[in-house]
């Protein structure tokens, strides 16, 4: 069995100038989006250096999975919902997972 991971991956960072407003926001969507198929994974980081800054990554199956769920309710009702909380539009950035593999 080999040790690669066919993954699709996403980072997706925001500064907030409603930090409080935000992290409401992206906690309920993490929840949401851990939830669709072929979501592998998604993590919610607030950076230490940047108060006010929060990054999602996400880890899907395949390239379809992935664009399914950005044209989703999901990804529409949070990306409206960030309209008046962010200081500046989010960097949202696809990766190759060049060395990815599973802990399980």
């Amino acid at each position: 069995m080999s040790d690669e991971v066919d993954l699709t991956m996403v980072t997706l960072t925001f500064d907030a100038s409603d930090d409080a407003a935000l992290l409401a926001i992206l906690s309920k969507y993490v929840v949401l989006t851990r939830m669709e198929d072929g979501c592998r994974n998604v993590d919610f980081c607030s950076s230490v250096t940047h108060p006010g800054r929060h990054l999602v990554v996400q880890k899907w199956e395949s390239p379809q999975h992935q664009q399914r769920h950005f044209d989703s309710e999901v990804m529409v009702d949070m990306a409206t919902a960030c309209m008046g909380v962010l200081s500046q539009a989010p960097d949202i950035d696809l990766w190759d997972a060049t060395s990815a593999h599973d802990l399980r």
